[in-house]
């Protein structure tokens, strides 16, 4: 769930992959990983990712359908 929550915030918001990278810590290719669900970010970057978006963690891990 989270690969489809990070992708679709992702292209919500026109926010390239790379700068999603870059907040998360990780190269490119891992953060691709994460979409595609085949590696799971740290708790310290699903932190920023969350941050960033303005959604809980919750969310981002498919916990909830609500964003708050």
């Amino acid at each position: 769930m989270y690969g489809e929550r990070l992708k679709a915030l992702r292209k919500e918001r026109k926010v390239p992959q790379q700068q999603l990278a870059d907040l998360m810590g990780v190269k490119l290719r891992g953060y691709q990983y994460y979409e595609r669900e085949q590696t799971e970010p740290s708790i310290n970057a699903l932190i920023a990712v969350a941050d960033f978006y303005g959604v809980s963690i919750d969310y981002l891990v498919g916990r909830t359908d609500n964003p708050k």
